[in-house]
């Protein structure tokens, strides 16, 4: 028994040790040195004042701003993470019917085929601050019709807004719902 335990509580201590401390102590040592922000995360700032981080989304409802994409934990940043529940799931089923049928009721110009697949799925880890060029751009009508803006003006809101793929390969283009409803919000007080 000796010969078979005390070998796995050396290699349970060891793994611990490694694992458990120097990896983690490592990686904050790494984030503070070439992360931006020193690896505490990138803020939103709205005339000096913090208003969220650049990679957290956050819930917009209202028509009179960009929706963002749907959160399975309710942008909870404590607790990230998906659904797990797959495409064949009735509850799944049911709450993305649902999505749809609240999109379609908030914007009744929008036909079901044009609605873009992220404004009614949520995200794995359920605090994407993203969103496609394409879900904010059929969002612009009803914020023109809201806001008493011309809608022209809103698309062009939306690609000075578009951020590129990584390198120009890696991802899709995105917008960064938090920032574009602050130049929203600047669009529309200076319209006033």
């Amino acid at each position: 028994m000796k010969t078979h335990l005390l070998p796995a509580l050396r290699i349970t201590a060891l793994t611990l040790l490694l694992f458990g401390v120097l990896y983690p102590v490592l990686m904050v040592g790494v984030a503070t040195v070439i992360a931006p922000n020193s690896g505490k995360g990138e803020l939103v700032l709205n005339d000096g004042k913090a208003i969220g981080f650049t990679l957290i989304g956050q819930k917009f409802v209202t028509d009179k701003y960009f929706n963002s994409r749907p959160s399975a934990v309710d942008y909870n940043a404590a607790a990230t993470g998906g659904s797990n529940k797959g495409t064949s799931n009735p509850d799944y089923l049911a709450l993305i019917h649902e999505r749809v049928s609240n999109f379609e009721k908030q914007n009744p110009d929008v036909n079901r085929g044009e609605i873009p697949i992220d404004l009614v799925t949520a995200s794995g880890g359920g605090l994407d601050p993203h969103i496609s060029p394409e879900a904010a751009l059929v969002q612009t009508k009803r914020i023109a019709r809201i806001r008493n803006i011309d809608e022209s003006k809103l698309v062009e809101l939306v690609h000075d807004h578009i951020e590129q793929p990584l390198f120009g390969l890696l991802g899709p283009k995105r917008v960064h719902v938090v920032r574009l409803n602050l130049s929203l919000d600047n669009l529309s007080n200076d319209e006033k």
